[in-house]
């Protein structure tokens, strides 16, 4: 027969139990597809600038430094949004606009995370040191400028591209015409995507006056989505050239861009669901990239 301490200690142990799910959640645990979109541009760069070997080393800090900062992004993003989130039907249940998670943990949790991540960063060179600094300040900022620009998608990009700079510099000690031409293709698929993500709540946002590069656009969205895609494999098409890739990762950039033809059917008629669906695609075209990166350097070149 169970004590009342005994009793006492399950309730406490399911309490702490039903708080660690609520942070998982927070962190977007169960919805990998941010830090999918955040790695693979990553993986681009380090697979470019270490020539098809990066550093086994580098590799684990920067998959570890991937995880944990869109962790804490995330975390950070529903704190700012925390007063939002409720009144859009797609966020009202996160566990911070629900009450499930207080403020107060919210921000322990996201400083916890960049403890982590920052004891990983510590571990490369004074190089890529020097880029991390200002990696943090731009991931830190991005949730707060959805209420003063139109273009917050642009600012997102910068953010989830600056892994490449600090890829070529925590493996090779520098950059290069390469890492900045691998940056805009990268900063101009994010605008792409995101526009997509912002297409789902257009009409929430408007209403509550959230800002974003789907409602700047307008009915040219599609338009300006496409654009920023075609910049985006114009510009894969230059990193390849410069760099002597052949055969196989244009076979990549050319499923990339089928990809993105797809996406452009999805949203035709901006259902908020097929939005979202596009969105969500993306996971495959960084990995047809990163796919053509792979055979490149595994197979003869063609």
């Amino acid at each position: 027969m169970s004590t009342p301490l005994t009793r006492l200690k399950q309730i406490q142990w399911r309490w702490w139990l039903a708080q660690l799910r609520e942070y998982a959640l927070l962190m977007r645990l169960d919805k990998p597809i941010g830090t999918l979109l955040l790695l693979w541009p990553a993986m681009w760069a380090l697979w470019l600038a270490g020539e098809g070997r990066p550093d086994p080393r580098i590799f684990v800090i920067f998959v570890g430094g991937v995880f944990l900062m869109r962790s804490a992004g995330c975390v950070i993003n529903d704190f700012a949004d925390r007063k939002v989130d409720p009144h859009v039907a797609r966020t009202k249940n996160r566990p911070l606009a629900a009450g499930r998670v207080s403020p107060q943990e919210a921000l322990m949790l996201a400083g916890g995370l960049a403890l982590v991540a920052l004891g990983l960063v510590l571990m490369l060179d004074q190089q890529a040191l020097m880029w991390a600094v200002p990696a943090a300040v731009i991931a830190g900022a991005y949730p707060f400028l959805k209420r003063y620009t139109n273009f917050p998608q642009f600012y997102l990009g910068i953010a989830f591209s600056w892994s490449i700079p600090m890829a070529y510099a925590a493996q090779t000690g520098g950059v290069t015409r390469i890492t900045w031409l691998l940056f805009i293709a990268n900063l101009s698929w994010v605008v792409a995507y995101d526009t997509q993500y912002a297409m789902v709540d257009k009409q929430d946002d408007l209403r509550i006056g959230i800002k974003s590069t789907a409602i700047a656009f307008g009915d040219l969205d599609r338009l300006w989505i496409g654009v920023f895609q075609g910049l985006c494999l114009l510009t894969l098409y230059l990193v390849g050239h410069g760099t002597g890739l052949g055969g196989w990762f244009n076979l990549g950039l050319v499923a990339a861009g089928l990809m993105f033809g797809w996406q452009q059917y999805l949203t035709r008629h901006r259902k908020p669901d097929a939005c979202f669906q596009a969105f969500l695609h993306n996971r495959y075209v960084g990995a047809a990239v990163f796919g053509g990166l792979i055979l490149h350097y595994t197979f003869i070149p063609i």
